[in-house]
């Protein structure tokens, strides 16, 4: 959600907070600012808007502060506006705040602290975070151990940075639920909610663990548990490449991101995949296991949820294990039934995803293993399941997933595969012809990425739809699911997905003349069910894209305005590349419409409150 950086050392911190910020974007803002020393006082400078507008507040005056922490802030308490701006001072002026997450006791503490003089100036939940350290402040009158007093408090999940104009040399953060690492420099040190926003002065970091609280110097940062015993930090090395986290020629992130995606599937299979078989280092989850397990839970968010709808389909249809598949934000809250038969499945591009990693924590506690599917190594998921299978699509930028999608689904394949030829549900023959076609893949989705004219020149027909509907039928429906989410992300079109077969049970009402219908019928056995289908949007007179395999491509432009084809394959392999085309038909269809393809309103890319 929000984005946090903080420096000290011996630089101007200015130009240093405002790249980390910029360095942010991606993750969703509505509003920024900063809070830094300069003169020996502590000042705020913050406002509504894009990054550009405090840019211009702060070129005003010259700032030679080296130590400061900035915000880009998505509203949740409060609308968007300077006020409701990160950081908060507290009333006298001494304390200011940044925070992502949500306070959940913010009334009453907010009731207890107004009780004690305290005046507010916003309607956030953050700024009580500001008066209550104040408040242990005067107390106690130590900087640190009043933030840790806070802390204490606080119920809900939080990133902070912190700042005290009594203490020019240090800063303080803290984190519960929500990301936050510390980056290691020569006479220099950062905090940032995450990797891009300091990899331009720093590859080595800490990672914050929940309730720990660090103490940043310009030469030193030390580190402290939940229970005020100094934590002993193993530094960790960012090994990819800074220019991973950049546009390199493109016009946008999300194009560079989708034509990465034959990199990032061959990538995810390739050193999974030995002699025809699966090798899935590090998940030991034996034959025996398997054969014990009675459900598979899938438990997810948004985009990784449609690649989880998929994977249920994948598992069941080649290890013939029951796959239930689960909105994480409903999963803990509908008290489900699970136990040490169940293996839980948890998908998450970040690994800090808040709803998902808080139903990895119920899965533990009711004693299921949790196997979980994460691009970001030492996130929090990945610390905290059993076992983890990475995901190697690098940073992505945009908001809205694309490649790590297709990595995610090449993973629920990976996992699909190796569960049948544990439990014999497949043949050693039939494993070598799937993984032999999904090392394939990579290949067929750059075939797909140089026809993307084709899908363009579509695109320029409809992107003044007001309406699009996406159909499908089995994995296809799961797939039409996605390209829908897509859409809808990025152009602000309003779209929907059904299930091919339920046209006829009230949709097939709101199709009309001129109606743009999206069809997904990769799949051979149900590809004439998708025919009649059409069939009978087309006799309402809507227009039909198609995505489809080659060898099926003729019979679909008898009935199709456009057919968007993608290369034979395995119908179980095929949504890796027939998402591509629908990625593509969003972006276009948001450039068309003059959208902000990387930054669309309102999301975020880590979602990291409830």
């Amino acid at each position: 959600m929000c984005g946090i950086v903080g420096y000290i050392g011996n630089k101007e911190a200015v130009p240093v907070l405002m790249n980390g910020l910029s360095q942010l974007e991606y993750r969703g803002y509505d509003s920024s600012g900063v809070a830094l020393f300069d003169e020996d006082r502590l000042d705020v400078i913050k406002c509504k808007g894009r990054l550009k507008f405090l840019e211009e507040k702060l070129a005003v005056k010259k700032y030679t502060g080296t130590i400061g922490i900035g915000h880009t802030r998505w509203a949740t308490h409060g609308e968007p506006n300077d006020i409701n701006s990160h950081p908060h001072l507290s009333n006298t002026g001494k304390i200011a705040v940044v925070h992502n997450g949500i306070i959940e006791n913010y009334l009453q503490l907010k009731e207890f602290l107004m009780t004690q003089g305290c005046v507010f100036m916003s309607d956030t939940d953050t700024e009580i975070i500001a008066h209550l350290i104040e408040y242990h402040y005067n107390m106690i009158g130590d900087f640190v151990r009043a933030v840790m007093e806070a802390c204490g408090e606080l119920e809900g999940s939080y990133a902070l940075g912190v700042l005290c104009a009594d203490v020019k040399d240090t800063f303080v953060a803290a984190r519960k639920g929500s990301p936050l690492i510390v980056g290691l420099g020569d006479g220099e040190n950062f905090i940032a909610s995450d990797i891009p926003a300091i990899l331009k002065y720093t590859r080595d970091i800490y990672i914050l663990e929940d309730k720990e609280i660090a103490i940043v110097r310009k030469e030193d940062v030390t580190v402290y548990d939940g229970y005020g015993r100094e934590a002993k930090k193993e530094i960790f090395h960012v090994d990819w490449d800074v220019e991973a986290a950049e546009k390199s020629g493109y016009e946008h992130f999300m194009m560079k991101e989708m034509c990465e995606e034959p990199r990032v599937i061959r990538d995810t299979v390739g050193s999974r995949i030995q002699k025809g078989s699966i090798n899935l280092n590090g998940i030991s989850l034996s034959e025996e296991y398997l054969r014990g397990i009675e459900k598979i839970y899938i438990v997810a968010c948004g985009t990784a949820f449609h690649a989880g709808m998929i994977g249920k389909y994948l598992i069941e249809k080649l290890a013939r294990i029951p796959v239930e598949t689960d909105i994480a934000s409903e999963f803990r809250y509908r008290d489900p039934i699970i136990s040490d038969k169940n293996l839980v499945i948890i998908i998450s591009q970040s690994g800090e995803t808040i709803d998902t990693l808080y139903a990895l924590r119920e899965a533990k506690q009711k004693k299921a293993k949790v196997l979980s599917i994460v691009n970001v190594v030492g996130s929090s998921i990945a610390r905290e399941s059993d076992g983890v299978l990475y995901t190697m699509a690098g940073p992505e930028i945009a908001v809205a997933s694309s490649k790590a999608y297709n990595a995610q689904l090449s993973a629920l394949t990976l996992i699909a595969l190796d569960f049948a030829s544990k439990k014999g549900e497949i043949t050693k023959e039939e494993e070598a012809r799937l993984t032999m076609e999904l090392l394939q893949v990579p290949d067929m989705v750059e075939e797909i990425l140089k026809d993307k004219e084709n899908v363009q020149r579509f695109a320029a027909m409809h992107y003044n739809a007001k309406s699009i509907f996406y159909i499908g039928r089995g994995m296809d429906y799961a797939l039409s699911m996605e390209g829908s989410l897509k859409l809808k992300e990025i152009s602000y079109i309003h779209s929907e997905s059904y299930a091919g077969g339920e046209l006829k049970h009230g949709t097939i009402a709101l199709i009309e003349e001129g109606t743009l219908v999206v069809c997904c019928m990769t799949q051979d056995s149900l590809f004439q069910k998708m025919i009649s289908n059409i069939k009978e949007v087309k006799a309402r007179k809507a227009s039909i894209m198609a995505i489809t395999q080659k060898k099926n491509a003729a019979e679909a432009e008898k009935i199709a305005d456009i057919v968007i084809t993608i290369p034979d394959i395995d119908p179980i392999l095929a949504p890796i590349a027939a998402v591509t085309p629908m990625q593509l038909f969003a972006y276009y269809m948001a450039v068309l419409k003059g959208c902000d393809v990387d930054k669309p309103r309102n999301l975020a890319k880590s979602v990291t409150v409830e």
